[in-house]
């Protein structure tokens, strides 16, 4: 029973989690359409960088769940590089830009 859920699972998630990016990058557009440009946007925009590479990486996995194609086996560790490196700057540069608030004041 266990292992049926989890195939049934396993070929579904991706499908989810496509939905779900979709609902995200609404709100990242509504997000940047607003008029209070006295917000530090550029961690959102690194964020939503982010976002559009894992939504990518998951349009790679549906369409080699379907058996289209077949991914090198580096792809997927490149992916996960990208988005990890991009939250880590994400990260300093708002640490960065707090640590100038507190300067200023």
């Amino acid at each position: 029973m266990n292992s049926y859920f989890g195939n049934a699972l396993g070929l579904v998630a991706p499908y989810y989690n496509l939905a779900l990016v979709i609902i995200a990058t609404i709100l990242f557009l509504k997000l940047f359409r607003l008029k209070n440009r006295g917000t530090y946007l550029l961690p959102w925009r690194l964020l939503f960088f982010a976002v559009l590479v894992y939504i990518l990486e998951e349009i790679v996995t549906v369409i080699a769940a379907q058996g289209l194609f077949e991914p090198p086996s580096i792809l997927f560790p490149v992916f996960e590089m990208i988005i990890i490196t991009t939250f880590l700057y994400m990260l300093l540069l708002q640490r960065e830009h707090i640590q100038k608030g507190k300067k200023r004041k």
